[in-house]
């Protein structure tokens, strides 16, 4: 049988659930990769830290659905909404593995991890897809700036934990 606290404790879990989903799926209105990318990875982060990995993973798949078939993430970027799910799921289960040595140790393996991923798969699925000029663009938007977005997405959410006392 239930108890009041552990009810209360599953209502708090779904709003931060529900909120961490509600800033991912929001973050592509910011209009700017860079921000974009940043907010969303420092959601998963934090995310990975207060909710676990498995509810971190999901809020990097379901919010990457809900900007696709929105609109919120161009129709032309379709055929890498898989990897990029598959990215982020990357990105938080090595996080989430390693963060118990180091924050950092965390945050850069799975920043570098993510960037590769994307990077190599942008390269082999775009071309298949989309015209050469707009696919270079896209895979442009799957090199460096997805490192620099994980990695600054992770120096937020420290800060973020470090303020929440979460770390």
């Amino acid at each position: 049988m239930f108890n009041v606290q552990s009810i209360s404790l599953r209502k708090e879990l779904v709003i931060a659930f529900l909120v961490m989903l509600g800033l991912a799926t929001a973050a592509p209105l910011l209009g700017n990769q860079y921000l974009t990318g940043s907010l969303v990875n420092a959601v998963l982060f934090i995310s990975a830290v207060t909710l676990g990995w498995k509810n971190a993973v999901a809020i990097g798949l379901i919010s990457s659905t809900i900007a696709l078939a929105t609109g919120l993430l161009p129709i032309v970027m379709a055929p890498m909404v898989p990897f990029i799910m598959a990215a982020n799921a990357l990105l938080v289960t090595s996080f989430s593995v390693l963060r118990s040595k180091s924050f950092w140790l965390g945050a850069g393996v799975g920043a570098v991890l993510k960037f590769a991923f994307l990077w190599a798969t942008s390269r082999l699925i775009l071309n298949l897809f989309i015209e050469q000029n707009v696919a270079d663009k896209i895979a442009g938007m799957m090199g460096l700036t997805q490192l620099f977005t994980a990695l600054m997405g992770a120096v937020i959410a420290y800060g973020a934990l470090r303020l929440g006392k979460k770390i």
